[in-house]
């Protein structure tokens, strides 16, 4: 499960900013933000299926997915973690690459993806569980975007709450520079729960409403569940990306943070900064 609010080509200086929670089992093997082999794909990975929940290229391209809410799942299916890597990977376009998908999305339990090619200003919507009279391809809108684990833009209370704590921001800074960190901890550490009357009661009110806060954090019958990692990603008007993250080490227990920074299809980038935070 993960929650993500991003603006898409409504900013004069950022064509695209993210914000993601990362939510999974504690006991799940992860591997933290940083180049993957050959140098062309950055993010974090999943250590048991191998793909990522969000990546970027340095070609201006980059991925996200989250879980569709839903009780029953395929037992043998495809990877949705995979997804981000394949477009990565393939070259495409978002387009092309989503009506690929279209083929084969009946092989994975449900999700919601978002590819987009900062380059030539294209984002598309893919999901294999589309509300009636919803098509399984959408181009995305400029604007303010919130998706958690329902539909694009689907009215939770938490996805709400998080959609207009980033419009507070846009409102306070304007046309401004954005300030990625101190958006991360006001509004991805938000552990707010809501009232279970409130809830889209797709699972058992006591399990939604562990699930219900922006951050999660809870004691399941599998183990301690919860946000593991967090997550900036942006491009500026000038082509340069960077991609934050703070991410809970398993090892310590400890909050530490990285940053990578890298021009769009060139191959500079500047040196990681690793820090444990307090």
């Amino acid at each position: 499960m993960c929650i993500a609010v991003f603006l898409w080509q409504s900013h004069p200086l950022y064509p695209f900013f993210l914000l993601l929670n990362r939510d999974e089992y504690h006991s799940r093997a992860t591997e933290a933000l940083g180049w993957w082999e050959g140098g062309e794909i950055l993010g974090g990975r999943d250590g048991l299926a191998g793909g990522t929940w969000l990546a970027s290229g340095r070609d201006g391209r980059l991925a996200f997915v989250t879980n569709v809410r839903e009780l029953s799942v395929l037992p043998l299916a495809k990877s949705r973690g995979d997804l981000p890597v394949r477009f990565l990977e393939s070259k495409k376009s978002p387009l092309e690459f989503a009506e690929e998908i279209v083929e084969e999305a009946h092989q994975f339990n449900g999700f919601n993806l978002i590819l987009a090619d900062i380059c030539s200003k294209t984002m598309v919507y893919v999901t294999n569980r589309p509300e009636e009279e919803q098509k399984f391809v959408t181009k995305v809108l400029p604007g303010i975007h919130v998706l958690a684990n329902a539909n694009l833009d689907t009215p939770w209370p938490k996805a709400k709450r998080l959609g207009d704590g980033f419009n507070e921001f846009l409102d306070k800074y304007g046309d401004g520079e954005l300030p990625y960190k101190e958006m991360v901890e006001k509004l991805m550490t938000n552990r707010i729960r809501d009232d279970i009357s409130l809830l889209p009661r797709i699972y058992t009110p006591e399990k939604e409403h562990c699930l219900s806060s922006i951050f999660v954090d809870a004691d399941t019958p599998l183990g301690r569940y919860g946000t593991r990692s967090t997550s900036a990603l942006f491009a500026t008007t000038n082509g340069e990306v960077s991609f934050y993250e703070k991410h809970l080490d398993m090892e310590n227990e400890q909050w530490k943070e990285r940053i990578i920074t890298y021009e769009i299809n060139k191959e500079e980038e500047t040196e990681p900064n690793d820090k444990t935070l307090k």
